[in-house]
């Protein structure tokens, strides 16, 4: 049985050393609910391998703080250790950062916290690490929306410490190019594609994103030529090439805005969406977010990328990033998490809950 009011690094290790890589969350996934279970002030409920822990103690207010179980596969960095380095406490292993680090910080405040100021949903999901219909928030918010209502939500993505606020949104679109096929040695009777794709690069290389002021976080938004492909053969002028074009942008924009921006910019071209997904405003204006940021102090920050915050925005419930670890140390072979992130941010949800 896991350890809750022990120590917050021996917890970390423990559910490290229970590989869950995205398909096999189960045998966590048991352990957190009969740790969770045994809990007197939490009504539990499972969904496959999600969790959803709730007090219900009346309270004005409602947040949800949420993690994934799941990571990506082992590199032989496990079962986990703890090593001093460059000066700094840290345990590795796989899902150190990303995000069990965050999972033991849930689990210790959950266990330490019965009778929070605001009433706590906390949620603990599967399948964050694969494909969007697998995502076990997903699937809640498709099928038990009430579970994650709340007036903020937190989700614990590592962030060093430090709050990053929504997220960006993301789309990628296929620009294409048209000409006429023909051989290469008499090539004055096709229009080459490829070439024409100039202009789509050009373009592109002249664009200068905006930077977006979204509830007092500055966004940088940015649109990137990331694929390009064309041509059939070594001696025959391409009739056709098509460029993916990847935009990141702040999370004030709908889709149709989202799009638009694109369609503008290639404006007498073909432009066909691949996929979007849209950001999540952080609410950093509102009681419940003021709150927390003066729980956890310093800056917040804007998130650049896309987190499932965003599943919360859809929902209208605005959302935060904020959990133990470098970012950057996610997925890598060497991941680990900082000891004193550990302990910064269980403090800081610690004050939150209980000022």
């Amino acid at each position: 049985m896991l350890e809750l009011t022990g120590d917050l690094v021996d917890l970390l290790r423990a559910i490290t050393d229970i590989e869950s890589v995205s398909g096999n969350e189960k045998a966590l996934a048991d352990l957190v609910e009969e740790a969770l279970r045994a809990l007197p002030h939490l009504e539990v409920i499972r969904d496959g391998d999600a969790l959803v822990a709730r007090t219900h103690l009346g309270r004005a207010e409602r947040v949800v703080i949420a993690g994934h179980l799941d990571t990506v596969p082992v590199a032989d960095n496990l079962p986990s250790s703890r090593q001093v380095v460059d000066g700094e406490d840290r345990v590795y292993g796989r899902g150190t950062c990303d995000m069990k680090g965050g999972i033991a910080v849930q689990l210790a405040v959950a266990a330490a916290v019965a009778e929070p100021v605001r009433d706590v949903t906390w949620i603990f999901y599967d399948h964050e690490e694969v494909d969007a219909e697998r995502n076990g928030l997903n699937r809640l918010s498709r099928t038990r929306p009430e579970l994650l209502a709340a007036d903020l939500a937190v989700l614990m993505e590592p962030t060093a410490a430090a709050i990053e606020g929504g997220c960006q949104g993301t789309l990628r679109v296929v620009v294409g190019t048209s000409g006429r096929a023909a051989h290469s040695a008499r090539s004055w009777l096709g229009s080459n594609a490829i070439h024409a794709a100039g202009e789509v690069l050009r373009r592109l290389e002249a664009y200068e994103p905006a930077q977006v002021l979204v509830d007092g976080l500055l966004y940088r938004e940015g649109m990137n030529a990331v694929a390009i492909s064309g041509g059939i053969a070594g001696n025959v002028v391409p009739d056709r090439c098509e460029v993916v074009v990847n935009y990141r942008f702040a999370p004030d924009k709908d889709e149709s805005a989202a799009l638009g921006e694109v369609q503008r910019l290639f404006e007498g071209y073909d432009v066909e969406l691949l996929d979007i997904a849209l950001g999540a405003r952080p609410g950093l204006d509102l009681p419940a977010a003021q709150a927390f940021a003066v729980a956890v102090g310093g800056e917040p920050r804007p998130k650049y990328g896309w987190t499932d915050v965003a599943r919360f925005s859809a929902l209208g419930i605005p959302a935060v990033n904020y959990g133990p670890a470098n970012p950057n140390q996610a997925h890598a072979d060497d991941e680990h998490c900082r000891v004193g992130d550990l302990f910064t941010c269980r403090d800081a949800l610690v004050r939150w809950l209980t000022a």
